[in-house]
């Protein structure tokens, strides 16, 4: 019964009357725009049809610039609390800023909105709820201003919610949310001229079941202008084809990049094709990477570096890289990780950069508060494993893991300061130079300690461990 007069009282106050018809709103809709004002609030029918926006003025393949008119009708539209429909057909617009409550959906792969040019695209700011499906946003490679981020650009909202749409030659970004919530999902984003998606002081975002490609500096994006907490996941993404055409050394060309947010989850996703790293968090307490593909890495493959607390790094493949995963940057906070059941192999010698530090060419690096345990190693260039750099080493447990076809089985340290760590039930397969070999910085100053030696170092436990 209550839901009866909501439904009673709601009819009553639409444009038109009690019992108002489609038709009638439509018509009252249209009245106002021929008056240039916005209708008035109203609440919406108690089940409401979209709102065809070529009915209300819209003109399909017109090289006509009609942002004006379909910002009315989105203003309309939200007032009344109805969606709009985008009927199939290119449609030129500029300039479109979005009310507080948007529902804009089309038919997918025909319902084309064109940006032709001007400061935006399509942006919104202090909004309550954003939702873009079904439709193709093409950003044509027109200029957007210096303040503007990306074609599709939140600021400050609830909600925003991006489902089945393509977005196209961004000239910044694809889609650009900072202080926002919601979901991207399903989504193809290509030819951007820096990042696919860019995320910033998000709440808790799921970014799921996207492709993204051809990216000039990034794949997707989760930062935050100082640490703390995120909640974003990134799962289930399609990611290829990152650049990295503003150069640096790990600023760009990551495929999925996490900076300064906290308890972000990167899972099931797929990434090929990078100038630098498949999966990179840094700075990122409490993330986990976990069961993604990660191929062809320019540089190290998943890493999680500098100050951050807390990593789980398991399950995941990596085949094709400068290096395959780093625990890394104990000097400046990095500690406290898991490494498990991860399979890293065809691990090569060569970076996009000159080697500094160890270089390149090892398959798991690991300094503080880490356990690396049960991982497969094939095919690595010089070090199966990378235990430590000078003296950053401390609380190390590296076990039950298997090594093949490497130089050398695990490099670690022996620097004075270096503290507790344990290498124990290792199966080295084919390790040319020696299974478990100290190192002074990048010198080598032990022979192979698989068969003893390790008691002239007090910080290391070696045993159990077997050589094919």
């Amino acid at each position: 019964m209550q839901a009866d007069k909501q439904g009673d009282t709601a009819l009553k106050i639409l444009p038109g009357g009690p019992g108002a018809t489609r038709r009638g709103f439509l018509a009252a809709m249209g009245g106002a725009f021929a008056a240039g004002v916005s209708p008035v609030r109203a609440a919406p029918p108690a089940t409401p049809d979209a709102l065809n926006a070529v009915e209300l003025g819209l003109t399909p393949d017109s090289l006509e610039n009609q942002g004006p008119t379909l910002e009315k009708i989105l203003n309309a539209a939200s007032d009344a609390g109805v969606p709009v429909f985008i009927p199939p057909g290119d449609f030129v617009v500029s300039n479109v800023t979005l009310p507080a409550l948007v529902h804009l959906r089309g038919v997918p792969g025909l319902s084309r909105l064109i940006y032709g040019g001007g400061d935006h695209f399509l942006r919104a700011e202090n909004a309550s709820d954003i939702r873009l499906a079904g439709l193709t946003l093409d950003a044509s490679g027109h200029r957007l201003a210096d303040d503007c981020r990306g074609a599709v650009e939140a600021v400050n909202t609830v909600n925003v919610d991006i489902s089945g749409c393509a977005i196209v030659d961004s000239r910044k970004h694809g889609v650009a949310l900072e202080a926002c919530g919601g979901s991207i999902t399903g989504t193809s984003i290509s030819a951007t001229a820096s990042a696919g998606i860019y995320c910033v002081d998000g709440s808790a975002v799921r970014i799921a079941d996207n492709r993204v490609f051809n990216c000039g500096n990034g794949g997707v994006l989760v930062h935050r202008w100082r640490p703390g907490p995120d909640g974003a996941i990134v799962s289930g993404n399609r990611v290829t084809g990152i650049r990295a055409d503003d150069g640096g050394t790990g600023q760009h060309g990551n495929g999925i990049n996490v900076y300064q947010a906290d308890n972000v989850m990167i899972t099931g996703n797929h990434v090929a094709d990078c100038a630098f790293s498949a999966i990179r968090s840094n700075s990122g307490s409490g993330v986990q990477i976990v069961s993604n593909q990660c191929l062809a890495s320019g540089e190290t493959a998943i890493y999680s570096e500098f100050a951050f607390q807390g990593a789980i790094v398991a399950n995941n493949l990596v085949d094709g890289a400068a290096n395959g995963i780093s625990i890394a940057n104990f000097n400046q906070g990095g500690r406290l990780a898991v490494v498990s059941g991860n399979i890293i192999r065809n691990i090569v010698n060569e970076g996009p950069y000159d080697p500094v530090g160890p270089g390149f060419g090892w398959g798991i690096a690991a300094e503080a508060d880490t356990s690396v345990n049960g991982n497969v190693l094939d095919t690595i260039a010089r070090f199966g494993m990378l235990i430590g750099w000078g003296p950053y080493l401390r609380g190390v447990s590296v076990t039950d893991n298997i090594v093949r076809n490497s130089l050398i089985g695990v490099a670690v340290t022996v620097v004075d300061g270096a503290e507790a760590t344990q290498i124990a039930n290792n199966i080295f397969q084919n390790t040319l130079r020696g299974a478990i070999v100290g190192y002074r910085w990048q010198e080598r100053i032990t022979r192979d300690m698989i068969a003893g030696g390790a008691q002239d170092y007090p910080h290391l436990t070696v045993f159990g461990n077997t050589q094919l």
